[in-house]
Parts: C-alpha cells; sequence; structure tokens
C-alpha cells in the first residue's frame, strides 16, 4: 500500500516538475521595446533612431522659441500641411551646405554634420522670425545697396541712403541711427518656455 502511494506521489511530483518546466520554456524573454518608427523623414538621415531625432527637434524648438506645434500638426505629426515644415527642411539642408562649403565639417557616423559653424541658434537665437538686421554704418551701403551713381541716394531697392529704406535706416521719417545705437536685442529667454 505504500509503495503505491510512494509510486503515485513521485509520478504526480514529476509531472507537476515537468509542466512548470515548459511553462517557463514558453514565456518569452523579455525584450526591450522597439522604438517607434519614423515615417515621412525626408532630409534627417536615416540611420537616426526616435531618440536622436527627438533631441535635435527639440534643440530646433529651442533654438527657435516654439512649441512642436509651430512645424507639426495636432492630431498627425507626419503631415505635411504646415508651410513651416517645409521651411525646416531647407534650413536644415542650408545650414549643412553652410558648414560644410564655409567650415569643412564632414559628417558623422549617423550622418549628421560632427562639426558645426552655424546652427539654427547663430541666427535665430529663441526668435522663430529673426529680423533682418544691418550694421550700424553710416552712410551709404556698399555693394549696390546706396553707393554714389547707382540709382541716386539709397541705390536700387533703396536701401541705407538719406531719403530711402525704413526709420532708423535713413529712410523717411528717420535720420540714419546714431553710432553706437543699439541694433536689436533677442528676447532674454524664449517665450512660452
Amino acid at each position: 500500500m505504500y509503495k503505491k502511494k510512494i509510486i503515485a506521489i513521485g509520478l504526480l511530483a514529476s509531472t507537476v516538475l515537468l509542466a512548470s518546466m515548459t511553462t517557463l520554456q514558453q514565456v518569452p524573454q523579455q525584450q526591450p521595446r522597439p522604438e517607434p518608427k519614423l515615417v515621412n523623414i525626408k532630409v534627417l538621415p536615416k540611420k537616426l533612431t526616435f531618440r536622436q531625432v527627438d533631441h535635435l527637434m527639440d534643440e530646433w524648438s529651442r533654438a527657435l522659441g516654439v512649441r512642436c506645434n509651430f512645424c507639426h500638426d495636432n492630431k498627425d505629426k507626419s503631415l505635411d500641411i504646415k508651410p513651416e515644415k517645409e521651411m525646416a527642411r531647407k534650413m536644415f539642408v542650408m545650414e549643412g551646405k553652410i558648414n560644410k562649403k564655409f567650415f569643412g565639417a564632414k559628417k558623422d557616423s549617423v550622418g549628421l554634420m560632427a562639426e558645426t559653424g552655424v546652427t539654427c541658434n547663430s541666427c535665430h537665437r529663441g526668435v522663430a522670425h529673426p529680423k533682418v538686421v544691418y550694421a550700424n554704418v553710416p552712410g551709404p551701403r556698399p555693394g549696390g545697396f546706396g553707393g554714389p551713381g547707382q540709382g541716386g541716394p539709397g541705390g536700387p531697392g533703396g536701401f541705407g541712403g538719406p531719403g530711402q529704406g525704413a526709420p532708423g535706416q535713413g529712410g523717411p521719417g528717420g535720420q540714419q541711427r546714431p553710432q553706437g545705437a543699439p541694433v536689436a536685442t533677442p528676447p532674454a529667454t524664449p517665450p512660452g518656455r
């Protein structure tokens, strides 16, 4: 009688042991979640991960003092319905060309410029639409912008000479900006941050 109970308990224990071992093998190992696939990337290198693109977008956002919805549609970020998104692409390509041509920058392993001479912040400095500001130089502008014999004061286009251009630039309603007068001051911190 004891023999039969011991054999039954042994068979039951071995069955439980085998069942638990097969269950352990069937549980999939915890694998890292794949990063979301990026779609509609036209000018960025295809090797970039989601985190790299996100970091790059954060840099652009800070440089322009804007949030994501400045370029992206709120409902579907992959849509190309905002002109600011296309402009950002053009500016990214322009930045790369400038850095390669004038600063000898090479691309890194993922396809971004390894060294830069100019960035978005070089011009924008926290302002989405930076103003064009001319140097504080009294008199006619060189290079066809108001020199003598180039269409009179101010030259073609009316920049720089007396009676031409915008107030404070020697234009109507204003005189030449006084020597040492401030040109433009970007905001200390980007708006909305």
